[in-house]
C-alpha cells in the first residue's frame, strides 16, 4: 500500500474510532440495538475510515494543487474583470459539485431542488468574488464580517421563523468536503502571488465569507417562497436480519452515491482540463499525479458518503429517539458533549484545514492545537443543540449573542486567528454533522414531542458557530503567552542591571 495513503487511513482510524466506541457503549447500555443495525453501523464505520483516507490524499494531490494554481494565475493577470468572472464561476461550479447540498435540497420540501441548488451556488459565487477582492484590496476581514452578519440578521427577521434554522444550517452544509479544499487553496494561491508580509493571514477568510452567501440566499428564498411546510423526512431504519442484508444495503447504495460523486466531480475535472489547456501550468508527471488524485478523491467520497448515509444516519436517528423516549432524556446533553468532542475529528475537510493552518503558520498553530480547540467548541455547540431539542429555546437566543461575541473578539485578535476561526466554522459542519448529528437531534426531538423544523434544525448552525469562539479564544491565549514570553528576558535584564546599580551604590 502507498505509504502516504496508509498514513492517511491511520489518521482517519484515530479520528473515527472514538465516535464508533461511544455508539457501541450506548448500544450496550442506554439504547439497545438489534445486531443487524449494529453491523450496519460498523460496516459504515469501516467504509468511512478508508474513504476518509483516500479523500484526504486525493484532495492534497489534486484539489489543493489546482486551487493554488488558479489563484496564482488570477492575481498575476491583474485584470479585475477576469478575476471577478472566474471567481464567480469557480464558486458556483464547486458549490454545485458539493454532495452536502443535495442533502439540504432534499430537506427543504417546499422549494424545488434545482431552484435551491442554483440559488445557493449563486450565493457562494458572489461571496467568493467578495472574498477574492478583499485579498486584492487588503480590506479588513473582521470589518467585512461585522457588516455582512449585521445585514444577515436583519434579513433573517423578515424570513419565516420556521425557516431561520434551516437557512443558518445551509451556511455550514454547503462548505463541505468538495468546496473547502479548493476554496482554501485558491486563497493560498492568491495570497502567495501577492508576496507581502500579510499574505499568509489574508489566505484565510474565503470559506468564512462563502458561508454567508448560502444563508443570505436561502433566507431570501424563505421570504419569497414562504415555506411554512418545510419538513425533513425522518431517516428510515431498514430491517436487517442477516449479514447478507447488511452487504445488500451498501451494494444497493453504492451506485447512487457513485453517480452523485461523478456528477459532482465532473465540473471540477472540466475546470482542470480547461485550465491546463489554456495555461500549460502542469507538466506531464504533475498532470498524472493530479489525475490519480482525482481518482482517489472520487473513490474516497463514494466510500465516505455511502458509509455515513447508510451506516451512520440510521443509527443517529435511533440513538436520538431512544434517548429522548427514556427517563434519562437529559442525558442527551452530556452524551452530546462527548459525541461533539470526537465527531468533529471525523470531518474530512477539518483535517485538510488543520494541515493547511499548520503549514502556513510554520507549525506555530499546530494540528493538535486546532483539533483540541475545535473539539471543545463543537462539544459545547452540540450540548446547546440538545438543550434546544429538550426545551424548544429559539435559536436566536443562542446564535445572535454568539455571533456578537465572535465579531467583537475579532477586533482584538490577530487577523490570522480571525480568518482561521471563521473558516473553521464552515469546515467543522460537514457531512458527519448533517448525517449523524442532525438525525440524532431529529430523533430526540420527535421522541420528546417537539417541533422538528424549529427545534432540531439549527444543530449545524451551532456547530458552525462554535469554532468562531473557540479558535479566537485560543488566539487570545496564544497572544497573551507570546507577550509574556517576550516580557521575560526584559524583566531579567532589568533585574540584573538593578543588581549592578545596587552593588555600585553599596561600594
Amino acid at each position: 500500500m502507498n505509504e502516504k495513503l496508509k498514513e492517511k487511513i491511520q489518521e482517519s482510524l484515530s479520528s473515527v474510532l472514538p465516535i464508533t466506541m461511544i455508539v457501541l457503549v450506548l448500544s450496550i447500555t442506554l439504547v439497545p440495538m438489534e445486531i443487524g443495525t449494529l453491523a450496519l453501523f460498523l460496516t459504515g464505520a469501516v467504509l468511512l475510515i478508508v474513504g476518509m483516507g483516500f479523500f484526504q490524499l486525493g484532495a492534497e494531490m489534486s484539489m489543493t494543487a489546482l486551487g493554488q494554481s488558479v489563484g496564482a494565475r488570477l492575481i498575476k493577470s491583474k485584470s479585475i474583470i477576469l478575476i471577478v468572472l472566474v471567481s464567480f464561476m469557480m464558486g458556483a461550479i464547486i458549490t454545485i459539485a458539493e454532495p452536502d447540498l443535495q442533502v439540504l435540497a432534499n430537506q427543504v420540501a417546499s422549494i424545488p431542488n434545482q431552484v435551491l441548488i442554483w440559488t445557493v451556488a449563486i450565493g457562494v459565487g458572489l461571496f467568493l468574488v467578495v472574498a477574492v477582492l478583499r485579498i486584492i484590496f487588503h480590506i479588513s476581514l473582521s470589518m467585512m464580517l461585522m457588516v455582512f452578519y449585521i445585514l444577515l440578521f436583519l434579513l433573517s427577521f423578515f424570513s419565516p421563523d420556521s425557516f431561520t434554522a434551516v437557512a443558518f444550517d445551509s451556511g455550514g452544509v454547503t462548505t463541505g468536503p468538495m468546496t473547502v479544499p479548493f476554496i482554501m487553496a485558491l486563497g493560498v494561491g492568491l495570497s502567495a502571488a501577492r508576496s507581502d508580509k500579510e499574505g499568509a493571514s489574508d489566505s484565510f477568510g474565503l470559506v468564512a465569507l462563502c458561508s454567508i452567501g448560502p444563508i443570505m440566499m436561502v433566507l431570501l428564498l424563505g421570504i419569497f417562497y414562504n415555506p411554512e411546510e418545510a419538513v425533513y423526512t425522518a431517516t428510515k431504519i431498514t430491517d436487517i436480519a442477516t449479514t447478507h442484508d447488511v452487504v445488500k444495503q451498501f451494494v444497493v447504495a453504492i451506485p447512487e452515491y457513485s453517480k452523485e460523486v461523478a456528477v459532482s466531480m465532473l465540473p471540477v475535472a472540466g475546470v482542470f482540463i480547461f485550465f491546463q489547456l489554456f495555461t500549460r501550468t502542469f507538466h506531464g508527471r504533475q498532470v498524472l499525479r493530479m489525475a490519480v488524485g482525482f481518482v482517489y478523491t472520487i473513490l474516497g467520497l463514494i466510500m465516505f458518503l455511502t458509509g455515513v448515509n447508510v451506516g451512520f444516519a440510521p443509527v443517529g436517528s435511533l440513538l436520538g429517539s431512544g434517548l429522548g423516549e427514556g427517563i434519562f432524556k437529559w442525558a442527551l446533553v452530556p452524551i452530546g458533549i462527548i459525541i461533539g468532542y470526537y465527531i468533529v475529528k471525523a470531518e474530512p475537510a477539518v483535517q485538510v484545514l488543520n494541515k493547511q493552518v499548520e503549514d502556513l503558520t510554520g507549525g506555530t498553530i499546530s494540528h493538535k492545537m486546532m483539533n483540541s480547540a475545535l473539539s471543545i467548541g463543537v462539544a459545547c455547540a452540540v450540548a446547546l443543540s440538545m438543550v434546544r431539542v429538550l426545551t424548544g429555546i429559539n435559536i436566536y437566543w443562542i446564535i445572535i449573542p454568539g455571533y456578537i461575541i465572535a465579531i467583537v473578539m475579532s477586533r482584538f485578535v490577530s487577523s490570522v486567528f480571525v480568518g482561521i476561526a471563521f473558516d473553521s466554522g464552515g469546515v467543522a459542519s460537514g457531512p458527519m454533522t448533517s448525517t449523524f448529528l442532525l438525525p440524532l437531534a431529529m430523533g430526540a426531538c420527535t421522541a420528546v414531542g417537539g417541533n422538528v423544523v424549529t427545534d432540531a434544525f439549527g444543530v449545524v448552525a451551532l456547530v458552525a458557530m462554535a469554532p468562531l469562539l473557540a479558535i479566537q479564544i485560543m488566539g487570545l491565549i496564544y497572544m497573551h503567552k507570546s507577550k509574556a514570553a517576550k516580557a521575560v528576558p526584559q524583566i531579567k535584564e532589568f533585574s540584573e542591571d538593578t543588581v549592578v546599580e545596587i552593588e555600585e551604590d553599596f561600594e
